[in-house]
């Protein structure tokens, strides 16, 4: 039956090698890299994200106007497409008013559901060409958790295969110091002449 002996690297042995100690002052270092570093980096990088999240989304509120048009028709040779939430999308026919400007029509992307002469939301840039809504808030938030996750675990990665190199390291090193140390002993052991 084997039994470990908690922090036998730290203690004073005649058995404790410099590649255990720093082994054990490795652990040590991973385990606070990955406590406290990577949630620190984590909610730093979500926080920038969400900034930009926020400022991108208000820029493109401005220059972004909605429109509420009509399905004229669907386009015949349009393919249905998948659009973000999983919903299917054609292009359509839409037709709306403008003020001074009269009845406008146009090709949309609109929801696989929507039938002719149902009213739909369109959006246009400042140059009148059809866009895709401006982000909202629960898109900010998607991409605030999704930066600051992906962060932290980048660094817990990055943490970890930096760990398994000094592992790697500190066991060769290990080998080597206890093959010059045979290499003294094995001939009082084996009672044979160097």
């Amino acid at each position: 039956m084997r039994t470990r002996v908690l922090g036998w690297r730290w203690r004073r042995s005649p058995l404790r090698r410099r590649s255990d100690v720093v082994e054990a002052w490795t652990v040590l270092v991973v385990a606070v890299l990955i406590l406290v570093g990577a949630p620190l980096v984590g909610a730093a990088a979500a926080w920038w994200a969400h900034g930009e999240a926020r400022s991108v989304s208000a820029e493109r509120q401005a220059e972004r106007h909605r429109v509420r048009a009509e399905v004229v028709g669907r386009k015949g040779d349009s393919l249905p497409s998948v659009q973000t939430g999983g919903q299917h999308a054609y292009r359509a026919t839409v037709r709306w008013t403008e003020p001074g400007e009269g009845t406008r029509t146009a090709t949309a992307r609109v929801p696989g559901d929507t039938r002719p002469g149902e009213v739909v939301d369109v959006w246009f840039d400042s140059r009148g060409r059809i866009v895709t809504p401006p982000v909202d808030g629960t898109g900010v938030w998607q991409r605030t958790l999704t930066t600051g996750t992906c962060a932290a675990g980048g660094v817990v990665v990055v943490v970890l295969l930096g760990h398994s190199v000094v592992r790697r390291v500190a066991l060769r090193r290990r080998l080597a110091e206890w093959e010059r140390e045979w290499a003294r002993t094995e001939p009082e052991w084996t009672r044979r002449d160097a």
